[in-house]
């Protein structure tokens, strides 16, 4: 017998898009990159208007050394995702108590919480990130935020007698990706005993080029990675403002990953040699990096300062990683009609 599908389950407000008084928690997820400020400016407007201000909390999952950092350009400094998420909060009308920052952790040799890196965690698994093994999202975004609501829905089911209504609100939109194109933007992930989470995704309809012609009429300020220097405003750098070297990025954008942040790029390598895996399907890490430095690459601009004891640390740990079993059997990523690679700038 074929196996039983889970029936879709109603969204809270029965109308094709929420209305927010339904939800005891708004939870729009903030990225700090562009379509995340757009999609808080759109919510919050609905959120004013609805009169449900004090019930919305804004998330940061924060990928640590992985996101895009802040950087000083020139004597300026540029500020990074995590701190970007808390000004767009702040920027479209909640106080700094409404805004929460979360990551994944792991306990220290002496008993206390620390960060444990994504890469650390790919290191550990065996495996880059895939279409449909995006394990990356799950375990370091939504588990992450998920269980940042606990101690909400605990306490408030008590108090409701009823399963506890969330509203996640998110950036996606259509124009981003193939799988993005067939996005609901309306619609229910998740429904027990203790809690119902609906999703939302008002910016799903805006295309990229609106996106950037509102984020040039804000006086917010947006990423330095967008630029092809911090201040520029020409929007030739990375297209996306994801974690930096992001398996599901655009190869124009790898490379200036690579050249903006070539210790980290040289620490994926080391995952990618000792694991057998590559990066994507189509491209290892190794052979970008010889890319990134040919005539014909894209100039990174700036080079992120990379030389901290946070780095030193990170690098342990994924050496640690590293030299113990995969939890997973290495499955290679390359397909088997991609071209050999060769290591040569000539070889695009």
């Amino acid at each position: 017998m074929p196996p039983a599908h889970r029936a879709p389950v109603e969204t809270v407000t029965r109308a094709p898009i929420p209305d927010l008084t339904d939800y005891d928690l708004l939870a729009p997820q903030l990225s700090g990159g562009k379509d995340s400020a757009l999609m808080m400016w759109l919510f919050m407007e609905t959120a004013r208007a609805a009169g449900v201000v004090e019930r919305v909390h804004s998330y940061h999952a924060s990928l640590g050394l992985l996101d895009w950092p802040g950087i000083t350009y020139h004597g300026a400094y540029w500020p990074g995702v995590s701190e970007l998420a808390a000004q767009q909060s702040a920027a479209f009308g909640l106080s700094s108590e409404q805004h929460i920052e979360v990551a994944r952790t792991i306990t220290g040799p002496v008993g206390t919480r620390m960060p444990h890196s994504l890469l650390t965690e790919i290191a550990a698994y065996g495996r880059f990130p895939r279409l449909g093994s995006k394990y990356c999202t799950k375990s370091a975004k939504e588990s992450v935020v998920s269980a940042s609501w606990t101690p909400f829905v605990t306490r408030r089911k008590k108090e409701l007698g009823r399963p506890v209504r969330i509203l996640k609100v998110q950036g996606m939109r259509r124009d981003e990706s193939r799988s993005r194109s067939t996005l609901s933007p309306y619609r229910n992930v998740l429904a027990n005993g203790a809690r119902v989470v609906d999703e939302w995704l008002p910016a799903l309809e805006w295309t990229t080029d609106a996106v950037k012609e509102w984020c040039d009429s804000m006086p917010i300020a947006r990423h330095w990675t967008y630029d092809s220097v911090p201040g520029a405003g020409d929007w030739l750098g990375t297209s996306r403002c994801s974690c930096s070297l992001c398996s599901f990025a655009s190869k124009r954008d790898l490379l200036l990953a690579i050249g903006r942040r070539p210790r980290l790029a040289a620490l994926y390598e080391l995952v990618e040699s000792v694991r057998g895996d590559s990066l994507r399907s189509d491209w290892r890490i190794h052979d970008l990096i010889h890319l990134a430095q040919a005539s014909d690459a894209p100039a990174p601009g700036v080079v992120c300062d990379e030389d901290t004891h946070a780095f030193a640390v990170l690098e342990q740990q994924v050496r640690a990683a590293l030299a113990q079993p995969p939890r997973k059997a290495v499955k290679l990523a390359r397909r088997a009609d991609a071209l050999p690679c060769t290591s040569c700038p000539a070889h695009p």
